[in-house]
């Protein structure tokens, strides 16, 4: 069971940060989220889409 959790936040993450990259903002906060979805793989993405998807 672990492992499918394990593989479900890996799989949310690499979409997040896809969708970070073909995203419109500006190279440094590209890199600003990426480097926040990949240390907080379960916090990140809930606050990008939340705050950072829509700005």
């Amino acid at each position: 069971m672990g492992r499918i959790i394990y593989l479900l936040i890996v799989v949310i993450d690499i979409l997040v940060i896809i969708d970070i990259l073909k995203g419109n903002k500006d190279n440094e906060k590209k890199i600003l989220w990426i480097i926040a979805v990949v240390f907080l793989p379960i916090l990140g993405p809930i606050v990008y889409y939340f705050y950072g998807k829509n700005k």
